[in-house]
């Protein structure tokens, strides 16, 4: 199990987070709407549906696995995405008020920038919503994005690999299956001789009506080389045996620090996730790995890691090509700025050496179906075998 006391302190952190922003947007909602009491009224009681939703299906799902989880479970989702860019904007007109006073600007009561303006506060809400409207859009069409990549060693009947990557369905209770058939028909669309998943494919735990449409779902994906893929931090919050259970049923195989040789032509090495380690598991190094699986070094050697980190131990022992997720390439603006600042390589491609490293930004979302800090996508891989053509 997760440590009690990293749990205690992210819910801790997490409810004091949710507490003040909510506080926040409640106090300048009630000065906006002072001089009415019934749209007073309106504003305090469909905010506090909202507000409590999300926790409350939660809870409901966690201890009942009651159906009114699921009916409170979308408002709630998609209200953290409303909630957050809502108080970006608030605070950003507060911001410039409080600029006025400290230049000595008198902000009258009937001025936008009064906290008792209903006009800006009613549109800085429906700003909010289209926001959260139009990055569900760009959530929910995913994007191809084809590679095409050299690797300039020789495989052992084949001169090439036409693949599809994704990472970060996170399928579960706020991405349901229906999300799932639509990318199930795109992959087959792309007629890869293979697929790999680089994790996160399964959020939490999901309903059994859920879990057999998706395992059915997943059976769809026509790839003669088979369905692959390494672990995510999710897998392991949702229970790790749990969810490789799901995809073993599905019929894509779950590499856990393992390797394998697929059609006798390359290596393919699936990593354990980083969260491992704090589950009381142990992630061999790269090295190891390789060492345990006998590899042949003059053989293709693709890598999948969920979390980009590290990227330097890929390039030292010699891979060919890294595939990575996790980032979601920061999903939400301006997280995606602070992202760029954790992450070597946030998203998209990168060579180290003779290692191409592709991080991809994520065929779904985690939490609401929201992007507007980057696009959803799904990697088309076109790889060719063998010394480079020269002219």
């Amino acid at each position: 199990l997760m440590r009690r006391k990293d749990l205690i302190v992210f819910l801790v952190v997490s409810l004091l987070l949710y507490g003040f922003l909510n506080g926040y947007i409640l106090k300048r909602g009630l000065q906006a709407f002072s001089s009415q009491p019934v749209g007073r009224l309106l504003f305090v009681l469909v905010f506090s549906f909202l507000i409590l939703s999300f926790p409350a299906s939660r809870i409901i799902n966690g201890q009942f696995n009651h159906p009114l989880s699921k009916i409170l479970a979308i408002p709630g989702i998609y209200y953290l995405a409303f909630m957050f860019y809502f108080f970006l904007l608030i605070f950003l007109k507060d911001i410039i008020r409080w600029g006025c006073r400290l230049f000595s600007q008198q902000v009258k009561a009937s001025s936008w920038l009064s906290v008792s303006n209903q006009g800006s506060f009613t549109a800085i809400m429906s700003l909010s919503l289209i926001i959260i409207f139009l990055g569900h859009l760009n959530a929910t069409h995913p994007v191809v994005k084809t590679l095409r990549l050299q690797v300039n060693k020789m495989a052992d009947g084949r001169t090439g690999l036409r693949a599809v990557m994704l990472s970060d369905i996170h399928l579960g209770m706020y991405n349901r299956s229906n999300r799932l058939e639509a990318l199930v028909r795109k992959i087959n669309e792309l007629e890869p001789e293979i697929v790999f998943f680089a994790g996160d494919i399964v959020d939490e735990a999901i309903s059994a009506e859920e879990e057999e449409r998706m395992v059915r779902l997943m059976k769809d994906i026509r790839a003669p080389l088979g369905l692959f893929a390494c672990p995510g931090n999710h897998e392991y919050y949702g229970g790790l045996e749990k969810n490789i259970s799901y995809l073993e049923r599905a019929g894509v195989q779950e590499l856990l620090d393992e390797v394998l040789r697929v059609d006798g032509s390359f290596y393919l090495i699936g990593r354990k996730d980083w969260a491992a380690q704090r589950f009381g598991d142990r992630r061999a190094s790269l090295q190891d790995i390789m060492a345990a699986g006998q590899i042949d070094p003059s053989l293709p050697i693709i890598v999948l890691d969920h979390q980009p980190i590290r990227l330097e131990e890929a390039q030292q022992a010699g891979v060919d090509l890294l595939l990575c997720g996790h980032t979601h390439a920061g999903q939400l603006f301006p997280l995606d700025i602070v992202n760029r600042f954790i992450y070597e390589k946030n998203w998209g491609y990168l060579k180290k050496g003779q290692t191409h490293i592709y991080v991809t930004s994520g065929a779904g979302t985690w939490g609401p179906a929201v992007r507007t800090g980057s696009r959803s996508e799904m990697v088309l891989l076109e790889l060719c075998f063998g010394p480079a053509k020269t002219n």
